[in-house]
C-alpha cells in the first residue's frame, strides 16, 4: 500500500458553514442526550441527500427512531434483523437495479446506506457484511461503534475497549479487568480481506471538521460495496456527561486509540498519522480516565494500554490495518 491519494470526483465539503442545510433526519427521534450516533446519521443522510434508501439493523439507534409507528426518517428507511445489515443492503440494490431494468423508476443513482451498530456489523453480522462487499452491488455500509450492546443495558462486544466495564464484565477485587480481549479490528479486517472492495474507512463524526462528511461523500461516489467504520462516545455506556461527548472523540483519536485512514484502491491515507511529531500522540489515561467505566483501572493497566497502542503506531506497518511488523525490525 501506498500514501498516494488516488483521485476520486466528489464535491468537497471545505469547513462546517459548506455542509447541506437540508434536514432529512430531523426532530422526533429518541437517542439520549449527547448520543454520537445520532450525529453520525444526520450527518451521512445530509450529503447522501433525499435520493437515498436507509436499512437499520436492530441495534439502539432502531429503538431510538422507531416509536408509536413514527420516524424521525425523512427518506425511506426499513429495519432488519440484528445481523442482517449487509443482506438487507444487497437485498435493496438489488431490488432497485431490476425495477431500473424493467423501467419502473428511473434510471438514476439511488444510494443504498445500511447502518449497523459494532454488535449488529462487527460480531453478529460480519458475515453478511462481508458478503455485501464482495457483491457487485452500488451500496454503502457505515458501522456505528459505541463499543457495547447499547440496546440491551450496555454488554460487552467484541469492539468494546480492553478493560471497560459494562454489565457482561464486571471489574470484581479478585479480578479488576474481565474485559481482556483487544478491541476487534473490523475495518483493518474488511480491508485486507476485500481486496475488490474500493472503499473502506474509518471515521468520528466530529472529528476532524468535515472529515466523517468527506469520507461518505467519497465512498458514495467511488461506486460499488464500501465500509465505513465510525467511533461514536456515548454518555450512558461509557459514563460521561453528555456534553462531552464531541471531546471523548477527538480524545479518543488523539490519544491513538481509535485510528482514523481511508483505505483507497488498495492506498492507505491517514486522517490523523498520531506518528508525526506536530501532531503527536496524547497519553491514553487522558482519555480513559474521563469515562466512569475505566474507574476501576489501576497504573499496571493503563500501562498496558498505552504499550499497546505504542506497538500499534511505532511497530506496525500499517497502524490500525494489520497487526504486521517489519522483518528488519523483528530481528532487531
Amino acid at each position: 500500500m501506498s500514501s498516494t491519494a488516488p483521485q476520486i470526483d466528489y464535491e468537497k465539503i471545505k469547513g462546517v458553514h459548506k455542509i447541506p442545510l437540508e434536514e432529512l433526519y430531523t426532530s422526533g427521534h429518541r437517542t439520549c442526550q449527547g448520543c454520537e450516533s445520532a450525529t453520525t446519521m444526520r450527518g451521512f443522510i445530509k450529503v447522501a441527500g433525499s435520493r437515498t434508501v436507509v436499512t437499520g439493523a436492530t441495534g439502539c439507534m432502531y429503538v431510538a427512531n422507531t416509536s408509536y409507528l413514527t420516524t424521525p426518517w425523512i427518506v425511506p428507511w426499513m429495519h432488519t434483523q440484528l445481523g442482517a445489515g449487509g443482506s438487507s443492503a444487497v437485498g435493496m440494490a438489488a431490488g432497485l437495479r431490476a425495477l431500473k431494468r424493467k423501467g419502473k423508476i428511473k434510471d438514476e443513482k439511488i444510494n443504498v446506506i445500511n447502518f449497523s451498530g459494532d454488535l449488529g456489523a462487527g460480531d453478529m453480522g460480519i458475515g453478511g457484511i462481508s458478503a455485501a462487499l464482495q457483491s457487485d452491488y452500488d451500496l454503502l455500509i457505515i458501522m456505528y461503534d459505541n463499543e457495547s450492546a447499547a440496546n440491551t443495558d450496555i454488554q460487552a462486544t467484541g469492539l468494546t475497549t480492553f478493560g471497560a466495564q459494562t454489565t457482561f464484565t464486571p471489574p470484581g477485587t479478585k479480578h479488576p479487568i474481565m474485559q481482556r480481549r483487544w478491541k476487534k479490528n473490523v475495518a483493518g479486517m474488511l480491508a485486507v480481506g476485500h481486496p475488490t472492495c474500493r472503499y473502506v474507512a474509518t471515521a468520528c463524526a466530529t472529528f476532524p471538521p468535515t472529515d466523517y462528511l468527506n469520507k461518505v461523500q467519497k465512498a458514495l461516489a467511488i461506486g460499488g460495496p464500501t465500509f465505513i467504520h465510525t467511533y461514536d462516545p456515548c454518555p450512558k455506556g461509557w459514563d460521561y456527561h453528555p456534553r462531552f461527548s464531541n471531546e471523548l472523540g477527538e480524545l479518543g483519536i488523539k490519544c491513538g486509540i481509535y485510528p482514523l485512514y481511508e483505505i483507497v484502491d488498495g492506498n492507505i491515507i491517514y486522517t490523523w498519522d498520531a506518528r508525526k511529531t506536530g501532531k503527536g500522540r496524547i497519553p491514553v489515561k487522558e482519555f480513559l480516565t474521563k469515562q466512569g467505566r475505566f474507574d476501576h483501572l489501576q497504573e499496571e493497566h493503563f500501562t498496558h494500554i498505552q504499550k499497546m497502542v505504542d506497538t500499534m503506531w511505532d511497530e506496525w506497518e500499517m497502524p490500525g490495518v494489520a497487526p504486521i511488523k517489519g522483518i528488519l525490525k523483528a530481528r532487531v
